[in-house]
């Protein structure tokens, strides 16, 4: 097995076989760094740009890993991340003494990721998210609409989605303040305004894209590869109160723009394809630019814990898993090219909130206590329905290889007042 020579924990979410990108700040520098992580360290590719160890044509000279985000190294296309990716990996590999015995170097290009400030990766100019979970859809729907009406007609046909706010998408441990908004009690003949009570988290995960494309020119399903770059995790806040009462006709609206919150290290499709799986049996048949061959899905484990002030250690309340997404990330992105709408470097697309079948692997407050009449229990005799000010949710997600993982780090985020 492929090692490196730092010293990586079995359980640590990078290996060598991973190498995410991130973005981040030394204590002493206010100046922003790009780098990859490798077990307890982040290993500075300014540094490594500066000593002239990408010998590539399109990254020599090129000053790609001084930009203030990714979005100039995305921009250059899945062959050149992948050749960059590689140099990369084989500086660190246990035999190869070019940086290893480099002391000097050593010192300068690694810093410990306790020593560093993450900040958001990329520049996100448009931000879509689907609702691609069959079951998450189903419950919202039974909740909703009832059991013969809970899927709607044009459901299993084509990825539903709607255009969140670019804007307001935060880096992971950004406190998220609770919204206001109008919302209608049930026994109420008029709406009333005020903070949500019904917050809610929604389990998912974001691929961003890479190299952008033409306006009017459709992405295929089996060209969507060569345009995403990677995947993050992605907690969609949502008050959901305020999306029952606006919802209709259009959509959500307030009550999702006010935050989404991202991991700050983006693991690559490189990394994930040991991982590629089956999805859901799609029936009816997808129309033919939607059919996926192989194995379109990812096995990434999702982890959501809950931590409340009076809570001493962060509580597991949902274990899920990407690969129940019933439509996958080359079917969104083709659906969502497919009127000739272009992309961008840096676009971030959510998956929607994963659910699978069980109780235990519901993405969502609103499922895990169904609609607010099954509370769920805290071991500390604490009670919850949805979030309350003060709770903060972590969201963790891996693929679990032979003797190591690719991990995602955690999102997290704390909900407080305004």
């Amino acid at each position: 097995m492929l090692r490196s020579f730092i010293q990586v924990r079995t359980d640590s979410d990078f290996p060598i076989q991973n190498l995410p990108y991130g973005v981040f700040r030394r204590i002493e520098d206010s100046e922003p760094h790009i780098g990859v992580a490798i077990g307890d360290y982040i290993l500075d590719l300014r540094i490594l740009e500066d000593e002239g160890m990408f010998f590539n044509s399109n990254l020599k000279d090129k000053k790609i890993f001084y930009e203030k985000s990714l979005n100039a190294f995305m921009s250059l296309g899945k062959e050149n991340q992948s050749i960059a990716r590689q140099m990369i990996q084989n500086l660190l590999r246990e035999d190869n003494p070019e940086l290893r015995d480099n002391k000097e170097l050593n010192e300068k290009c690694f810093v410990k990721i306790t020593d560093v400030e993450m900040l958001m990766p990329v520049e996100i100019g448009d931000y879509t998210d689907f609702y691609s979970s069959k079951e998450h859809a189903t419950n919202v729907g039974i909740m909703f609409r009832g059991k013969e009406n809970a899927l709607l007609p044009n459901w299993l046909h084509l990825p539903v989605a709607y255009h969140g706010r670019a804007s307001s998408v935060v880096i992971s441990g950004t406190d998220i303040i609770h919204p206001l908004g109008q919302f209608k009690p049930a026994d109420k003949d008029i709406p009333e305004f005020g903070k949500s009570k019904e917050m809610d988290f929604e389990l998912e995960v974001g691929f961003l894209i890479g190299e952008r494309s033409k306006l009017g020119e459709p992405i295929s399903v089996n060209e969507a590869n060569k345009y995403i770059f990677g995947m993050v995790l992605v907690n969609d806040w949502s008050a959901r109160d305020i999306q029952r009462w606006e919802y209709v006709p259009l959509g959500p609206f307030l009550a999702k723009n006010f935050a989404t919150s991202v991991s700050p290290w983006i693991v690559t499709l490189d990394a994930l394809e040991p991982f590629k799986t089956e999805g859901p049996n799609q029936n009816p048949e997808p129309l033919s630019y939607l059919k996926t061959n192989g194995n379109p899905s990812y096995d990434i484990k999702l982890e959501v814990y809950i931590k409340t002030q009076k809570l001493s250690e962060p509580y597991l309340i949902s274990k899920s898993n990407f690969k129940y997404l019933y439509w996958n990330i080359f079917q969104q992105l083709a659906h969502h090219t497919v009127n000739g709408c272009n992309i961008r470097t840096g676009d971030l697309m959510a998956s929607g909130t994963i659910s699978g079948v069980e109780k235990s692997s519901f993405g969502s407050m609103l499922e895990l206590a169904w609609k607010g009449t099954e509370p769920i229990k805290l071991p500390n005799g604490e009670e919850r329905i949805f979030l309350q000010d003060g709770d903060t949710i972590i969201i963790k997600g891996y693929c679990q290889g032979d003797g190591y993982r690719i991990g995602f780090g955690e999102v997290s985020g704390k909900i407080i007042s305004q």
